[in-house]
């Protein structure tokens, strides 16, 4: 079963939070990261503003010009098969094409495996992309997997610093508060906390 770390920003510890974006990183190297559009702006607090928001990487497109899409081939998609086999993506757009896209990159596994951090509302969110938990993919499995337990099942304060743990002596220089960024993270504390 394929592992996949992800993590979310959104707009608030509150009930009626709304995603801004998600990375997510397989255990063989595929990445999804998505920035949503459709976000509740109106919920964007000065420490949203300067930790999140200005930290996205892609911007609103011009009038006229679609909005950010990329996908590349993995490693182990030889040029002349289906891109959408083997392949990582970067887009934006709203919760529909972010669910659209998210459904196909999933798609590239056989069975799913989810891992996050301190998952509350970042599963729950993750289940909102698709309407509710009853229709999250089929390969992916029901119940998500928290290192926060790793880490207290392995006698390490769970209130650890991810970055420093997972990256040593180079944590300052990382871009905490993007999803994708944060989602390698945890791949790097699990990879750690199980060798």
């Amino acid at each position: 079963m394929k592992k996949i770390f992800f993590d979310t920003e959104f707009t608030g510890l509150h009930q009626n939070t709304t995603l801004i974006s998600i990375g997510l990183i397989s255990d063989c190297g595929k990445t999804f990261y998505a920035e949503l559009n459709d976000y509740d702006k109106s919920q964007v607090d000065e420490w949203l503003q300067n930790n999140v928001i200005d930290k996205l990487i892609m911007s609103e497109p011009r009038i006229g010009e679609d909005e950010y899409y990329k996908a590349a081939r993995a490693n182990d998609n030889p040029i002349g098969n289906d891109l959408y086999n083997s392949y990582s993506v970067q887009l934006r757009g709203n919760m529909e094409t972010i669910k659209n896209e998210l459904e196909r990159w999933l798609n590239q596994f056989d069975q799913v495996e989810i891992w996050s951090d301190c998952l509350a509302y970042d599963w729950v969110l993750f289940n909102q992309i698709f309407g509710h938990a009853f229709n999250i993919p089929k390969n992916i499995y029901y119940i998500p997997f928290d290192i926060c337990t790793l880490f207290k099942m392995k006698g390490i304060d769970p209130d650890i610093s991810r970055e420093k743990y997972g990256c040593g002596e180079h944590y300052s220089e990382m871009p905490k508060h993007n999803a994708l960024w944060d989602a390698r993270v945890i791949k790097m504390c699990y990879e750690k906390l199980i060798s």
